[in-house]
């Protein structure tokens, strides 16, 4: 029998995760991954600025923010130069399916801006990655 609410962590339960992604499955898939991992207040936005608006009407800043880094109207690297001028203190990661350079790029900006980077990971991302870059913020 495969009981997944054991290995859930406690700190889980009162994580709020925003996911920003133009691709609806990748949106849902890490909802879904999310979810299993016992985080269960997820809100999604599918470009920066839809994000941008969802972030304004949370209750709070969300502990934990999944990024797209390529999106059309306001991409990702935009929209974490946002989060820093904003002051945000959660933790992100950033997922690519495409350039690899660019997510380097995008991954130092982010460092230099002083946002709590747990990873930089290219599509599609296993839940078994998501769950090791999520322990590191509970560390």
């Amino acid at each position: 029998m495969n009981n997944t609410t054991s290995a859930v962590p406690e700190w889980a339960a009162a994580k709020l995760a925003l996911v920003v992604d133009d691709d609806s499955f990748s949106r849902e898939l890490f909802t879904e991954m999310l979810l299993a991992l016992g985080i269960t207040d997820t809100h999604t936005a599918d470009t920066g600025r839809k994000a941008l608006r969802v972030l304004a009407a949370l209750p709070r800043q969300p502990d934990l923010v999944i990024c797209d880094v390529f999106m059309p109207d306001m991409d990702g690297i935009e929209f974490l130069d946002t989060l820093a001028s904003q002051g945000y203190t959660g933790d992100i990661i950033l997922v690519s399916g495409q350039d690899i350079d660019m997510m380097a790029i995008a991954r130092e900006m982010a460092i230099s801006q002083g946002l709590q980077l747990l990873g930089a990971f290219t599509k599609p991302v296993t839940q078994a990655v998501l769950a090791l870059a999520l322990a590191q913020a509970s560390a």
